[in-house]
């Protein structure tokens, strides 16, 4: 049985971890509603986005192929571009595993169909975990700021340059889409080319009986499109910043709320144990008080 003196070492050892995840999750609740609340705000600016643009690509009359943007532009998938975010720290619970096991599923599925596959990393984790499986890296980004839309330009400004000059014919985004504090659900989404279009039957179940309307579009649609499409990518990759965010906050939340609780009954564990070992030790030196008493009298 442990010493008193390593009993009660272990118990402090404990009580001071404890304060650490409890104030971690304090911080992590904090920050969660912060980027709760910004997700929620981009969501409908996100969806209402996507329609715009698929009215303003497909809405004003023409065959397919007129006024084709070269975002639009779709050939023959032979390079593709995944990106996965994760975060820069740990203590996340299953954030970043289950981020990573879902990316080397996908991975696969990819290379299976014969494709080239390169990675874009958004956090160090991802970055770590697949540069020592030897995974061709083409982009890595890390520390970036928090909920930064300027940041998020600067890296779909990336990903366009990439497609349009060729170097990869599809860019899929790899991202936790956050459901809440316990629930987050990797999720991927091609955002290059951008498909703008839905099926015949979608359209039909959509539109119902109401009569379609022509539109006359002040500028061009070509000059929309040139606005709408980059902006397009660019929100979609805030969004998953944002979503991503939020789900590390959540997951980290989470997991300080458990280690807490962990902590506080490995605590009355030993709380139990160090009294149990005080009572033996105080029990063995009245038998040894009592033992020598009589020892004398004889």
């Amino acid at each position: 049985m442990p010493s008193l003196k390593t009993i009660r070492r272990r118990i402090t050892s404990v009580k001071n971890t404890q304060k650490i995840t409890r104030a971690m999750k304090m911080v992590a609740a904090a920050r969660l509603r912060r980027a709760t609340q910004r997700i929620s705000d981009l969501r409908p600016y996100a969806k209402r986005t996507v329609e715009v643009l698929r009215s303003v690509a497909r809405g004003a009359g023409g065959g397919p192929d007129e006024a084709v943007h070269p975002l639009l532009a779709e050939r023959p998938v032979k390079k593709v571009l995944l990106v996965v975010f994760t975060s820069d720290r740990g203590l996340a619970g299953a954030f970043n595993s289950g981020m990573i096991r879902a990316t080397t599923a996908k991975l696969k599925d990819l290379q299976d169909q014969g494709l080239e596959v390169s990675l874009a990393t958004i956090g160090r984790k991802g970055r770590d975990f697949f540069r020592r499986r030897n995974v061709t890296i083409a982009q890595e980004f890390t520390g970036l700021p928090e909920g930064s839309n300027e940041k998020a330009i600067e890296i779909a400004r990336g990903f366009i340059h990439a497609f349009t000059s060729g170097e990869f014919d599809q860019v899929i985004l790899g991202y936790s889409e956050f459901r809440s504090a316990i629930n987050q659900k990797p999720t991927f989404q091609q955002i290059l080319p951008i498909d703008t279009g839905v099926s015949a039957a979608d359209e039909t179940a959509a539109a119902g009986p109401r009569t379609l309307v022509e539109f006359i579009y002040e500028p061009s649609r070509e000059t929309l499109l040139e606005r709408l499409l980059p902006m397009y990518v660019n929100v979609s990759v805030f969004r998953a910043m944002l979503e991503s965010s939020a789900s590390e906050h959540g997951a980290r939340m989470t997991a300080m709320d458990n280690a807490t609780t962990n902590a506080k009954k490995m605590i009355s564990s030993l709380t139990l144990q160090y009294n149990r070992a005080r009572q033996a030790a105080i029990t063995k030196e009245l038998m040894e008080i009592i033992g020598g008493a009589e020892a004398i009298k004889d």
